[in-house]
Protein backbone atom coordinates (compact mmCIF):
# COMPACT_ATOMS: atom_id res chain seq x y z
CA UNK A 1 0.00 0.00 0.00
CA UNK A 2 2.49 1.76 0.99
CA UNK A 3 5.97 2.71 -0.85
CA UNK A 4 7.59 5.75 1.27
CA UNK A 5 6.88 7.89 4.00
CA UNK A 6 5.99 11.29 3.43
CA UNK A 7 9.55 12.63 4.63
CA UNK A 8 11.23 10.33 2.34
CA UNK A 9 9.75 12.05 -1.03
CA UNK A 10 12.89 14.31 -2.21
CA UNK A 11 14.40 15.12 -5.37
CA UNK A 12 16.15 11.69 -6.17
CA UNK A 13 12.32 10.35 -6.35
CA UNK A 14 10.94 13.35 -9.07
CA UNK A 15 9.49 11.34 -12.33
CA UNK A 16 9.54 8.12 -10.23
CA UNK A 17 6.09 6.36 -9.41
CA UNK A 18 5.56 6.35 -5.65
CA UNK A 19 2.39 5.60 -2.76
CA UNK A 20 1.92 7.36 0.41
CA UNK A 21 -0.75 7.09 3.05
CA UNK A 22 -1.76 8.99 5.87
CA UNK A 23 -4.16 12.03 7.33
CA UNK A 24 -4.81 14.58 5.55
CA UNK A 25 -3.45 17.57 7.37
CA UNK A 26 -4.55 20.66 5.41
CA UNK A 27 -6.35 21.41 2.33
CA UNK A 28 -6.23 24.33 -0.13
CA UNK A 29 -8.10 25.00 -3.31
CA UNK A 30 -6.24 27.47 -5.29
CA UNK A 31 -8.40 28.23 -8.59
CA UNK A 32 -9.31 24.60 -9.58
CA UNK A 33 -6.00 23.07 -8.57
CA UNK A 34 -6.41 21.59 -5.19
CA UNK A 35 -3.16 20.73 -2.71
CA UNK A 36 -3.28 18.39 0.38
CA UNK A 37 -0.80 18.23 3.21
CA UNK A 38 -0.97 14.97 3.64
CA UNK A 39 0.74 13.59 7.35
CA UNK A 40 2.14 10.33 8.40
CA UNK A 41 4.11 9.20 11.46
CA UNK A 42 7.74 10.36 9.99
CA UNK A 43 6.54 13.79 8.36
CA UNK A 44 4.55 15.82 5.74
CA UNK A 45 4.41 16.11 1.89
CA UNK A 46 2.14 18.38 -0.01
CA UNK A 47 0.17 16.61 -2.78
CA UNK A 48 -1.08 18.28 -5.79
CA UNK A 49 -4.69 17.64 -7.53
CA UNK A 50 -5.14 19.13 -10.80
CA UNK A 51 -8.40 19.13 -12.84
CA UNK A 52 -8.03 17.59 -15.69
CA UNK A 53 -8.91 13.92 -14.08
CA UNK A 54 -12.66 14.62 -13.39
CA UNK A 55 -13.18 11.31 -10.81
CA UNK A 56 -9.91 12.08 -9.32
CA UNK A 57 -10.56 15.27 -8.78
CA UNK A 58 -14.14 15.12 -7.20
CA UNK A 59 -12.41 12.54 -4.81
CA UNK A 60 -10.32 15.07 -3.95
CA UNK A 61 -13.07 17.60 -3.44
CA UNK A 62 -15.25 15.60 -1.16
CA UNK A 63 -11.74 15.17 1.33
CA UNK A 64 -11.83 17.30 4.57
CA UNK A 65 -9.50 17.48 7.42
CA UNK A 66 -8.30 13.94 9.31
CA UNK A 67 -9.56 12.15 6.30
CA UNK A 68 -7.17 8.86 5.97
CA UNK A 69 -6.21 8.12 2.12
CA UNK A 70 -3.88 6.86 0.28
CA UNK A 71 -1.90 8.98 -3.44
CA UNK A 72 -0.26 7.39 -5.99
CA UNK A 73 1.71 9.90 -8.07
CA UNK A 74 5.06 11.26 -9.49
CA UNK A 75 7.40 13.64 -7.66
CA UNK A 76 8.16 17.18 -9.38
CA UNK A 77 9.91 20.21 -7.51
CA UNK A 78 8.08 22.92 -6.78
CA UNK A 79 7.82 25.58 -8.58
CA UNK A 80 11.15 28.42 -7.34
CA UNK A 81 9.85 30.17 -4.63
CA UNK A 82 7.42 27.97 -2.73
CA UNK A 83 9.61 25.41 -1.41
CA UNK A 84 8.77 24.74 2.35
CA UNK A 85 12.46 24.43 4.28
CA UNK A 86 10.72 23.70 7.55
CA UNK A 87 10.39 20.03 6.26
CA UNK A 88 12.11 17.21 5.05
CA UNK A 89 10.04 17.12 1.37
CA UNK A 90 9.57 20.78 1.17
CA UNK A 91 11.26 20.76 -2.45
CA UNK A 92 8.99 18.80 -3.52
CA UNK A 93 5.14 17.90 -4.48
CA UNK A 94 3.94 15.10 -5.73
CA UNK A 95 1.46 15.23 -8.52
CA UNK A 96 -1.66 12.68 -7.93
CA UNK A 97 -2.78 9.92 -10.93
CA UNK A 98 -4.92 8.02 -8.27
CA UNK A 99 -6.29 9.02 -4.98
CA UNK A 100 -8.17 6.57 -2.66
CA UNK A 101 -10.31 7.44 0.60
CA UNK A 102 -9.60 4.58 3.57
CA UNK A 103 -11.39 6.00 6.13
CA UNK A 104 -13.68 9.09 6.22
CA UNK A 105 -13.49 11.37 9.92
CA UNK A 106 -15.87 13.50 11.27
CA UNK A 107 -14.90 17.66 12.01
CA UNK A 108 -12.21 17.17 14.42
CA UNK A 109 -13.17 18.68 18.10
CA UNK A 110 -9.97 21.20 17.61
CA UNK A 111 -6.97 22.09 15.37
CA UNK A 112 -3.71 21.20 16.94
CA UNK A 113 -2.73 24.90 16.94
CA UNK A 114 -5.53 25.95 18.92
CA UNK A 115 -5.40 26.63 22.70
CA UNK A 116 -7.28 24.13 23.85
CA UNK A 117 -8.01 23.23 27.89
CA UNK A 118 -6.39 19.82 29.19
CA UNK A 119 -9.91 18.46 29.84
CA UNK A 120 -10.77 18.36 26.24
CA UNK A 121 -7.23 17.16 25.00
CA UNK A 122 -8.07 14.07 27.59
CA UNK A 123 -11.64 13.86 26.27
CA UNK A 124 -10.43 13.31 22.70
CA UNK A 125 -6.99 12.05 23.68
CA UNK A 126 -6.94 9.70 20.32
CA UNK A 127 -6.69 13.21 18.52
CA UNK A 128 -4.62 15.50 20.57
CA UNK A 129 -2.04 12.22 19.86
CA UNK A 130 -1.92 12.65 16.74
CA UNK A 131 -0.35 16.27 17.04
CA UNK A 132 3.21 16.73 16.18
CA UNK A 133 4.04 17.64 19.81
CA UNK A 134 2.40 14.46 21.29
CA UNK A 135 4.37 12.10 18.94
CA UNK A 136 7.37 13.96 19.34
CA UNK A 137 7.18 13.30 23.13
CA UNK A 138 6.39 9.39 22.73
CA UNK A 139 9.00 8.95 20.15
CA UNK A 140 11.56 10.74 22.80
CA UNK A 141 9.82 8.41 25.62
CA UNK A 142 10.22 5.65 23.18
CA UNK A 143 14.06 6.53 22.47
CA UNK A 144 14.80 7.05 26.58
CA UNK A 145 13.38 3.72 27.24
CA UNK A 146 15.80 1.92 23.82
CA UNK A 147 19.07 3.99 25.35
CA UNK A 148 18.40 2.52 29.09
CA UNK A 149 17.53 -1.37 27.69
CA UNK A 150 20.66 -1.13 25.58
CA UNK A 151 22.97 0.72 28.16
CA UNK A 152 21.81 -2.19 31.68
CA UNK A 153 22.20 -4.93 29.31
CA UNK A 154 25.65 -3.84 27.91
CA UNK A 155 26.31 -3.58 31.90
CA UNK A 156 25.28 -7.65 32.02
CA UNK A 157 21.67 -6.32 34.04
CA UNK A 158 18.98 -8.81 33.63
CA UNK A 159 15.03 -7.48 32.73
CA UNK A 160 13.03 -9.25 34.96
CA UNK A 161 9.35 -9.08 35.52
CA UNK A 162 7.84 -9.17 39.42
CA UNK A 163 4.26 -9.05 40.32
CA UNK A 164 1.31 -7.10 39.41
CA UNK A 165 -1.04 -9.06 41.75
CA UNK A 166 0.69 -9.08 45.16
CA UNK A 167 0.27 -8.79 48.82
CA UNK A 168 -0.79 -5.48 50.43
CA UNK A 169 2.67 -4.14 52.20
CA UNK A 170 3.15 -0.41 53.89
CA UNK A 171 5.45 1.49 52.08
CA UNK A 172 4.26 4.95 52.12
CA UNK A 173 1.22 5.62 49.96
CA UNK A 174 -2.48 4.19 50.16
CA UNK A 175 -2.49 0.88 47.94
CA UNK A 176 -5.00 0.20 44.97
CA UNK A 177 -6.86 -3.25 46.27
CA UNK A 178 -8.33 -6.00 43.86
CA UNK A 179 -10.61 -8.21 45.32
CA UNK A 180 -10.32 -11.83 44.83
CA UNK A 181 -12.68 -13.76 43.26
CA UNK A 182 -11.77 -17.23 44.13
CA UNK A 183 -10.37 -16.03 47.35
CA UNK A 184 -13.18 -14.46 48.54
CA UNK A 185 -13.03 -11.82 51.37
CA UNK A 186 -9.09 -11.23 50.51
CA UNK A 187 -7.56 -8.72 48.58
CA UNK A 188 -4.40 -8.21 46.49
CA UNK A 189 -2.78 -4.96 46.30
CA UNK A 190 -0.78 -3.10 42.97
CA UNK A 191 2.66 -2.46 43.73
CA UNK A 192 3.49 0.74 44.75
CA UNK A 193 7.13 -0.04 43.49
CA UNK A 194 9.21 -4.02 42.81
CA UNK A 195 10.66 -3.17 46.36
CA UNK A 196 10.37 -6.50 48.25
CA UNK A 197 10.42 -8.42 44.60
CA UNK A 198 13.43 -7.01 43.08
CA UNK A 199 15.48 -7.28 46.94
CA UNK A 200 13.98 -11.34 47.02
CA UNK A 201 15.39 -11.43 43.60
CA UNK A 202 19.27 -10.49 45.06
CA UNK A 203 18.66 -12.97 47.67
CA UNK A 204 17.80 -15.48 45.03
CA UNK A 205 21.38 -14.70 43.46
CA UNK A 206 20.37 -12.82 40.84
CA UNK A 207 23.11 -10.06 40.87
CA UNK A 208 22.59 -7.56 38.36
CA UNK A 209 18.11 -6.52 38.13
CA UNK A 210 16.78 -3.72 36.17
CA UNK A 211 12.63 -3.40 35.19
CA UNK A 212 10.74 -1.00 33.30
CA UNK A 213 7.76 -1.37 35.91
CA UNK A 214 4.10 -0.44 36.31
CA UNK A 215 3.32 0.98 39.86
CA UNK A 216 0.55 2.72 41.52
CA UNK A 217 0.25 4.79 43.98
CA UNK A 218 -3.53 5.49 45.66
CA UNK A 219 -2.13 9.91 46.43
CA UNK A 220 -3.27 13.08 45.95
CA UNK A 221 -1.95 13.95 42.17
CA UNK A 222 -0.07 16.93 40.84
CA UNK A 223 1.61 17.51 37.81
CA UNK A 224 4.36 15.27 38.51
CA UNK A 225 1.79 12.51 39.61
CA UNK A 226 0.07 9.78 38.25
CA UNK A 227 -1.92 7.29 39.72
CA UNK A 228 -0.22 4.90 37.69
CA UNK A 229 3.20 5.63 36.94
CA UNK A 230 6.36 4.01 34.94
CA UNK A 231 9.60 3.25 37.13
CA UNK A 232 13.23 2.54 35.74
CA UNK A 233 13.59 0.24 38.62
CA UNK A 234 17.71 -1.04 39.30
CA UNK A 235 18.92 -3.06 41.63
CA UNK A 236 22.79 -4.79 42.14
CA UNK A 237 24.57 -7.17 44.65
CA UNK A 238 28.09 -6.69 46.25
CA UNK A 239 28.42 -2.99 45.33
CA UNK A 240 28.22 0.01 47.43
CA UNK A 241 27.11 3.55 47.20
CA UNK A 242 29.45 4.98 44.53
CA UNK A 243 29.66 2.47 42.19
CA UNK A 244 25.85 2.73 41.92
CA UNK A 245 25.67 6.32 41.66
CA UNK A 246 28.88 6.13 39.26
CA UNK A 247 27.02 3.77 37.14
CA UNK A 248 23.52 6.10 37.05
CA UNK A 249 25.61 9.20 35.93
CA UNK A 250 27.58 6.79 33.20
CA UNK A 251 23.52 6.10 32.47
CA UNK A 252 22.48 9.62 32.46
CA UNK A 253 25.28 10.85 30.24
CA UNK A 254 24.48 8.29 27.65
CA UNK A 255 20.56 9.74 27.49
CA UNK A 256 21.43 13.35 27.46
CA UNK A 257 24.45 12.84 24.75
CA UNK A 258 22.21 10.98 22.89
CA UNK A 259 18.46 12.50 22.96
CA UNK A 260 19.36 16.40 23.49
CA UNK A 261 23.31 16.29 22.37
CA UNK A 262 23.94 17.77 25.90
CA UNK A 263 27.20 16.97 28.09
CA UNK A 264 26.90 16.49 31.27
CA UNK A 265 30.10 17.66 33.73
CA UNK A 266 31.53 14.98 35.62
CA UNK A 267 31.66 14.44 38.78
CA UNK A 268 28.02 16.06 39.53
CA UNK A 269 28.23 18.01 42.79
CA UNK A 270 27.01 16.09 46.45
CA UNK A 271 25.32 17.20 49.00
CA UNK A 272 24.04 15.96 52.12
CA UNK A 273 20.60 16.24 53.23
CA UNK A 274 21.56 18.85 55.79
CA UNK A 275 23.44 20.64 53.68
CA UNK A 276 20.58 21.16 51.44
CA UNK A 277 18.16 22.17 53.79
CA UNK A 278 20.44 24.49 55.11
CA UNK A 279 21.31 26.04 51.84
CA UNK A 280 18.42 25.87 49.89
CA UNK A 281 15.51 25.14 51.81
CA UNK A 282 14.77 21.35 49.78
CA UNK A 283 16.19 18.51 49.32
CA UNK A 284 15.51 18.54 45.73
CA UNK A 285 16.88 21.96 45.03
CA UNK A 286 17.25 23.61 41.86
CA UNK A 287 21.30 24.91 41.31
CA UNK A 288 20.46 26.76 38.25
CA UNK A 289 19.16 29.75 41.03
CA UNK A 290 21.87 31.95 40.97
CA UNK A 291 21.29 32.89 45.38
CA UNK A 292 21.32 30.57 48.11
CA UNK A 293 19.88 30.60 52.07
CA UNK A 294 22.46 31.76 54.73
CA UNK A 295 21.54 30.48 58.30
CA UNK A 296 22.75 33.33 60.69
CA UNK A 297 21.89 32.28 63.82
CA UNK A 298 25.57 33.14 65.24
CA UNK A 299 25.14 36.61 63.99
CA UNK A 300 22.19 37.28 65.86
CA UNK A 301 22.19 35.62 68.52
CA UNK A 302 23.34 38.31 71.18
CA UNK A 303 21.41 41.12 70.02
CA UNK A 304 19.01 42.41 71.12
CA UNK A 305 15.73 42.12 69.19
CA UNK A 306 14.20 39.09 70.16
CA UNK A 307 12.53 37.95 67.53
CA UNK A 308 15.99 37.05 65.94
CA UNK A 309 17.78 36.75 69.37
CA UNK A 310 15.51 34.36 70.94
CA UNK A 311 15.44 31.60 67.83
CA UNK A 312 18.95 31.47 67.48
CA UNK A 313 19.64 30.70 70.57
CA UNK A 314 16.76 27.54 70.88
CA UNK A 315 17.34 24.21 69.64
CA UNK A 316 15.84 23.40 66.73
CA UNK A 317 15.58 26.85 65.62
CA UNK A 318 17.56 29.21 63.74
CA UNK A 319 17.26 32.55 61.87
CA UNK A 320 18.18 32.45 58.15
CA UNK A 321 18.46 34.52 55.20
CA UNK A 322 17.55 35.04 51.82
CA UNK A 323 20.02 38.13 50.14
CA UNK A 324 18.07 38.75 46.23
CA UNK A 325 20.36 40.34 43.91
CA UNK A 326 19.79 43.64 42.47
CA UNK A 327 18.80 42.47 39.50
CA UNK A 328 15.34 40.64 40.31
CA UNK A 329 14.28 44.29 40.72
CA UNK A 330 11.55 43.65 43.48
CA UNK A 331 9.29 46.72 44.16
CA UNK A 332 7.41 47.66 47.41
CA UNK A 333 4.73 45.76 45.56
CA UNK A 334 6.94 42.85 45.11
CA UNK A 335 7.54 42.81 49.26
CA UNK A 336 4.45 43.34 49.81
CA UNK A 337 3.17 40.08 47.49
CA UNK A 338 6.26 37.67 49.07
CA UNK A 339 5.31 38.79 52.63
CA UNK A 340 1.42 37.46 51.85
CA UNK A 341 3.30 34.60 50.14
CA UNK A 342 5.45 33.62 53.53
CA UNK A 343 2.54 34.06 55.57
CA UNK A 344 0.43 31.65 53.00
CA UNK A 345 3.07 28.85 54.00
CA UNK A 346 3.01 29.74 58.27
CA UNK A 347 4.75 32.82 58.42
CA UNK A 348 3.47 35.52 61.17
CA UNK A 349 5.45 37.79 58.32
CA UNK A 350 8.16 38.41 56.30
CA UNK A 351 11.38 40.78 57.79
CA UNK A 352 13.57 42.86 54.92
CA UNK A 353 16.31 44.93 54.49
CA UNK A 354 17.23 46.65 51.17
CA UNK A 355 20.32 47.63 50.98
CA UNK A 356 20.73 51.16 48.85
CA UNK A 357 23.94 52.02 50.60
CA UNK A 358 25.92 49.45 52.20
CA UNK A 359 28.59 51.44 53.52
CA UNK A 360 26.63 53.57 55.14
CA UNK A 361 24.81 51.66 58.13
CA UNK A 362 23.14 54.28 59.46
CA UNK A 363 20.93 55.84 56.31
CA UNK A 364 21.51 53.22 53.84
CA UNK A 365 19.50 50.75 54.96
CA UNK A 366 15.72 50.99 54.52
CA UNK A 367 13.86 48.67 56.55
CA UNK A 368 11.92 48.30 59.74
CA UNK A 369 14.27 46.20 61.81
CA UNK A 370 17.26 48.11 61.35
CA UNK A 371 16.40 49.88 63.76
CA UNK A 372 16.11 47.38 66.45
CA UNK A 373 19.95 45.77 65.00
CA UNK A 374 23.35 47.35 66.41
CA UNK A 375 25.91 48.67 64.08
CA UNK A 376 28.10 45.53 64.52
CA UNK A 377 25.45 43.27 63.70
CA UNK A 378 24.14 44.63 60.85
CA UNK A 379 27.53 44.58 59.53
CA UNK A 380 28.00 41.12 60.34
CA UNK A 381 24.98 39.96 58.55
CA UNK A 382 26.01 42.01 55.47
CA UNK A 383 29.14 40.39 55.59
CA UNK A 384 28.04 36.56 55.65
CA UNK A 385 25.16 37.28 53.07
CA UNK A 386 28.22 38.73 51.03
CA UNK A 387 24.98 41.79 50.37
CA UNK A 388 25.88 44.64 47.35
CA UNK A 389 23.74 47.92 47.00
CA UNK A 390 20.79 47.18 45.28
CA UNK A 391 20.68 43.82 46.78
CA UNK A 392 16.98 42.92 49.07
CA UNK A 393 17.62 40.77 52.21
CA UNK A 394 14.48 38.61 53.45
CA UNK A 395 14.76 36.75 56.76
CA UNK A 396 13.12 33.80 58.71
CA UNK A 397 13.07 32.71 62.08
CA UNK A 398 11.73 30.13 63.55
CA UNK A 399 12.03 26.07 64.12
CA UNK A 400 14.18 25.14 61.53
CA UNK A 401 11.46 23.07 59.15
CA UNK A 402 9.30 26.60 59.13
CA UNK A 403 11.78 28.57 58.14
CA UNK A 404 13.41 26.03 55.86
CA UNK A 405 9.56 25.92 54.12
CA UNK A 406 9.11 29.75 54.07
CA UNK A 407 12.71 30.45 52.42
CA UNK A 408 12.85 27.73 50.13
CA UNK A 409 9.64 28.25 48.59
CA UNK A 410 10.46 31.80 48.40
CA UNK A 411 13.71 31.32 46.64
CA UNK A 412 11.83 29.03 43.88
CA UNK A 413 9.24 32.04 43.66
CA UNK A 414 11.50 34.89 42.95
CA UNK A 415 13.85 33.42 40.78
CA UNK A 416 10.90 32.26 38.86
CA UNK A 417 8.76 35.27 38.51
CA UNK A 418 12.04 37.51 38.21
CA UNK A 419 13.54 35.28 35.19
CA UNK A 420 16.74 34.52 37.21
CA UNK A 421 17.08 30.75 36.87
CA UNK A 422 19.31 30.35 34.72
CA UNK A 423 18.79 28.01 31.39
CA UNK A 424 20.77 24.91 31.46
CA UNK A 425 20.64 21.28 33.17
CA UNK A 426 22.03 21.12 36.86
CA UNK A 427 22.33 17.95 38.20
CA UNK A 428 22.89 17.52 41.73
CA UNK A 429 22.79 14.56 44.26
CA UNK A 430 21.29 14.86 47.61
CA UNK A 431 23.15 11.94 50.27
CA UNK A 432 23.13 11.55 54.00
CA UNK A 433 19.13 11.82 54.35
CA UNK A 434 17.71 11.08 58.15
CA UNK A 435 16.57 7.55 58.43
CA UNK A 436 13.66 8.58 60.12
CA UNK A 437 11.30 11.70 61.00
CA UNK A 438 8.98 12.26 63.04
CA UNK A 439 4.90 12.46 61.93
CA UNK A 440 3.25 15.35 63.01
CA UNK A 441 -0.09 13.89 62.58
CA UNK A 442 0.50 10.10 63.99
CA UNK A 443 3.17 11.34 66.25
CA UNK A 444 5.08 8.14 65.00
CA UNK A 445 8.05 7.66 63.77
CA UNK A 446 8.08 6.91 60.13
CA UNK A 447 10.93 6.56 57.31
CA UNK A 448 12.15 9.37 55.01
CA UNK A 449 12.96 6.48 52.40
CA UNK A 450 11.18 3.28 53.01
CA UNK A 451 12.12 0.34 55.96
CA UNK A 452 14.36 -1.46 53.47
CA UNK A 453 17.06 1.34 53.51
CA UNK A 454 20.00 0.12 55.64
CA UNK A 455 20.54 2.74 58.60
CA UNK A 456 24.31 3.85 59.75
CA UNK A 457 24.50 2.86 63.31
CA UNK A 458 27.23 1.84 65.60
CA UNK A 459 25.45 -0.86 67.47
CA UNK A 460 21.77 -2.67 65.82
CA UNK A 461 20.10 -1.09 69.57
CA UNK A 462 20.70 2.60 68.98
CA UNK A 463 18.31 1.74 66.10
CA UNK A 464 14.99 1.43 68.85
CA UNK A 465 17.07 3.58 71.45
CA UNK A 466 17.79 6.99 69.42
CA UNK A 467 15.83 6.29 65.92
CA UNK A 468 15.73 10.54 65.42
CA UNK A 469 19.75 10.88 65.35
CA UNK A 470 20.28 8.08 62.59
CA UNK A 471 21.47 8.66 59.16
CA UNK A 472 20.97 5.94 56.33
CA UNK A 473 22.74 5.21 53.26
CA UNK A 474 20.38 7.02 50.72
CA UNK A 475 20.99 8.40 48.24
CA UNK A 476 18.38 11.33 45.56
CA UNK A 477 19.38 12.64 42.02
CA UNK A 478 17.65 15.89 41.45
CA UNK A 479 17.45 18.10 38.32
CA UNK A 480 16.72 21.62 37.67
CA UNK A 481 14.40 21.30 41.02
CA UNK A 482 13.08 17.81 40.45
CA UNK A 483 13.71 14.94 42.09
CA UNK A 484 14.49 12.11 39.44
CA UNK A 485 14.53 9.27 41.88
CA UNK A 486 16.27 8.15 45.18
CA UNK A 487 18.00 4.79 45.71
CA UNK A 488 19.46 3.25 48.72
CA UNK A 489 21.77 0.73 50.14
CA UNK A 490 19.57 -1.83 51.51
CA UNK A 491 19.15 -3.96 54.90
CA UNK A 492 20.58 -7.26 54.73
CA UNK A 493 20.19 -8.12 58.34
CA UNK A 494 16.92 -9.82 59.78
CA UNK A 495 17.60 -8.46 63.00
CA UNK A 496 18.47 -4.76 61.84
CA UNK A 497 15.36 -5.11 59.74
CA UNK A 498 13.01 -6.36 62.47
CA UNK A 499 14.74 -3.15 64.59
CA UNK A 500 13.55 -0.85 62.21
CA UNK A 501 10.02 -2.45 61.83
CA UNK A 502 10.18 -1.61 65.65
CA UNK A 503 10.87 2.04 65.41
CA UNK A 504 7.65 2.38 62.60
CA UNK A 505 5.23 0.75 65.39
CA UNK A 506 4.92 -2.86 64.36
CA UNK A 507 4.48 -5.13 66.50
CA UNK A 508 5.62 -8.66 65.94
CA UNK A 509 2.65 -10.20 64.68
CA UNK A 510 2.22 -7.43 62.14
CA UNK A 511 5.92 -8.05 61.04
CA UNK A 512 4.98 -11.79 60.79
CA UNK A 513 1.46 -10.91 58.68
CA UNK A 514 3.12 -8.21 56.69
CA UNK A 515 6.68 -9.46 56.15
CA UNK A 516 7.12 -12.93 57.21
CA UNK A 517 7.78 -14.29 53.59
CA UNK A 518 10.76 -11.26 53.17
CA UNK A 519 12.39 -11.88 56.46
CA UNK A 520 11.90 -15.72 56.39
CA UNK A 521 13.64 -15.76 52.91
CA UNK A 522 16.48 -12.73 53.92
CA UNK A 523 17.63 -15.97 56.83
CA UNK A 524 18.42 -17.51 54.20
CA UNK A 525 21.37 -15.68 52.80
CA UNK A 526 21.32 -12.25 51.66
CA UNK A 527 23.68 -10.31 49.99
CA UNK A 528 24.73 -6.75 50.52
CA UNK A 529 22.99 -4.95 47.64
CA UNK A 530 21.21 -1.91 47.16
CA UNK A 531 19.82 0.08 44.15
CA UNK A 532 17.76 3.24 42.85
CA UNK A 533 14.14 4.16 40.98
CA UNK A 534 13.57 6.62 38.88
CA UNK A 535 9.90 8.02 37.91
CA UNK A 536 10.35 7.24 33.92
CA UNK A 537 7.37 9.75 32.96
CA UNK A 538 9.66 12.43 35.20
CA UNK A 539 12.37 11.78 33.39
CA UNK A 540 10.34 12.62 29.85
CA UNK A 541 8.86 15.25 31.33
CA UNK A 542 12.03 17.05 31.67
CA UNK A 543 13.72 16.38 28.93
CA UNK A 544 10.98 17.73 26.54
CA UNK A 545 10.14 20.62 28.88
CA UNK A 546 6.87 19.31 29.03
CA UNK A 547 4.55 21.11 32.06
CA UNK A 548 3.15 18.06 33.18
CA UNK A 549 3.70 13.85 32.88
CA UNK A 550 0.54 14.11 31.21
CA UNK A 551 2.12 15.62 28.14
CA UNK A 552 4.73 12.63 28.15
CA UNK A 553 1.95 9.79 29.12
CA UNK A 554 0.10 8.40 25.95
CA UNK A 555 -3.54 7.94 28.17
CA UNK A 556 -3.02 9.48 31.32
CA UNK A 557 -5.46 9.96 33.83
CA UNK A 558 -6.50 13.30 35.05
CA UNK A 559 -5.62 15.11 38.84
CA UNK A 560 -9.00 12.71 39.90
CA UNK A 561 -7.48 9.99 39.12
CA UNK A 562 -10.29 9.23 36.03
CA UNK A 563 -9.65 8.97 32.71
CA UNK A 564 -11.93 11.60 30.35
CA UNK A 565 -11.28 9.18 27.19
CA UNK A 566 -12.97 5.83 28.64
CA UNK A 567 -14.99 7.04 31.81
CA UNK A 568 -13.05 4.71 34.03
CA UNK A 569 -13.47 4.55 36.70
CA UNK A 570 -17.32 3.33 36.40
CA UNK A 571 -19.68 1.56 37.89
CA UNK A 572 -19.90 -2.63 37.63
CA UNK A 573 -22.86 -4.43 37.70
CA UNK A 574 -25.02 -6.82 40.20
CA UNK A 575 -23.08 -10.07 38.41
CA UNK A 576 -19.84 -8.50 39.10
CA UNK A 577 -20.10 -7.62 42.69
CA UNK A 578 -21.60 -11.11 43.99
CA UNK A 579 -18.89 -12.69 42.11
CA UNK A 580 -16.80 -11.43 44.53
CA UNK A 581 -18.52 -11.66 47.27
CA UNK A 582 -18.80 -7.86 48.02
CA UNK A 583 -21.63 -5.84 49.29
CA UNK A 584 -22.86 -2.65 47.41
CA UNK A 585 -24.59 0.64 47.81
CA UNK A 586 -26.56 1.64 44.99
CA UNK A 587 -25.16 4.32 43.54
CA UNK A 588 -21.84 2.32 42.13
CA UNK A 589 -24.43 -0.59 40.90
CA UNK A 590 -25.13 -1.56 37.32
CA UNK A 591 -28.24 -4.10 37.06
Amino acid sequence: MRTFYCNEINESLVGQEVQVCGWVNKIRDHGGVIFIDLRDAKGLVQVVVNPDINELFKTAESVRSEFIISVLGKPRLRPKGSENLKIDSGKVEIVTTDMVILSKADPPPFQFSDDVNEDNRLKYRVHDLKSKKMQHNLKIRNDVVTIIRRFLSDCDFLDIETPVLTKATPEGARDYLVPSRVNQGLFYALPQSPQLFKQLLMMSGYEKYYQIAKCFRDEDLRADRQPEFTQLDIEISFRDQDYIISLIEKLFIEIFKKILNFNISLPIEKISYSDAMNRFGSDSPDMRIPFEIKNISSAVENCDFKVFANPAKKSGCKVSALCIPSEAKLSRKDIDSYTDFAISKGSQGLAYIKCNDIKDIENGLQSPIVKFLDAATIKEILSTLNASNGDIIFFSAGSENLVNLILGNLRNKIAEEKNLIEDSWKFVWITDFPMFEHDIDTKKWKCMHHPFTMPIYENVKDIQEHPGKLLSKSYDLVLNGTELGGGSIRINNPEVQNSVFKVLGLSDEDIKNKFGFFIDSMKYGCPPHGGIAFGLDRIIMLLTKSNSIREVIAFPKTQTASCSLTGAPASINKSQINDLGLSYTDKNLKK
